[in-house]
């Protein structure tokens, strides 16, 4: 229906050529009922393999961010983006049709200015990791943080806050969370977690050991201005062999 706003889905990429073409082709299934325009915009961060090819024989829009820092990456998309309201979805990520409708509903009510989804993952073998899946979705849902993987909001909200906080090099989805959620209280809307799940790949527990993960958390909590450096936010920019 014209008279629906138009939904873009941005997608940020760096070398995501063996994950990119199961997104993409999750995300033209779950859009195909949409009742309105929409719109994929992958971003390509910098790659050196063949994700902007992948994005283009897709028939997705490609815009090129030539630094690499996943906030960059996000803004860049949204500045392209022709729709009133905005998605932002990891390169492996896979939402489903049920999904897409229970975020379009929550916008088109007027009472949410963004929101998240619950998270599941496709694997995952250690139960530290099940214990912290269960741990963050638990959080998320009592504090309001949307996990980076699956992202929603207005674009009049977005544009309001600044988008994505440039500041950082990971952990930009908790300060959007946050200065969307004050933004909606001044304007009689909320940020709202879904609980329609979004599955997403369990990579990083095959990449990084419990240690690893266990160490981030801990810099995260306790260092959070290490994430101003990129150096220091290695584990969102690192990938075996490279």
């Amino acid at each position: 229906m014209r008279g629906l706003p138009a939904l873009s889905v941005i997608v940020p990429a760096w070398n995501e050529a063996p994950w990119l073409p199961q997104t993409l082709a999750a995300l033209q299934q779950a859009l195909a009922n949409a009742d309105r325009q929409t719109e994929i915009i992958v971003v390509d961060n910098a790659s050196t393999d063949s994700t902007p090819q992948i994005a283009q024989q897709a028939g997705c829009r490609v815009v090129f961010e030539p630094t690499r820092q996943i906030s960059r990456a996000r803004n860049a998309g949204a500045r392209a983006a022709c729709g009133n309201y905005l998605l932002f979805v990891d390169a492996d990520t896979w939402p489903d049709a049920d999904l897409i409708r229970t975020t379009l509903q929550a916008l088109d009510s007027g009472e949410v200015c963004g929101g998240g989804a619950r998270v599941a993952f496709d694997h995952l073998t250690h139960r530290i990791y099940r214990w912290g899946a269960a741990a963050w979705n638990a959080l998320s849902a009592r504090l309001g943080l949307a996990a980076g993987c699956y992202v929603f909001c207005t674009r009049e909200a977005f544009e309001a806050i600044g988008g994505f906080s440039e500041r950082v090099y990971a952990g930009e989805e908790v300060f959007l969370s946050r200065a969307m959620a004050r933004w909606g209280h001044q304007h009689g809307q909320r940020f709202q977690m879904l609980e329609t799940p979004v599955m997403t790949s369990g990579r990083k527990a095959d990449w990084f050991n419990p240690a690893h993960h266990i160490l981030v958390v801990l810099q995260a909590l306790l260092l959070p201005w290490s994430l101003r450096s990129r150096r220091l936010a290695w584990f969102w920019y690192t990938r075996p062999g490279r």
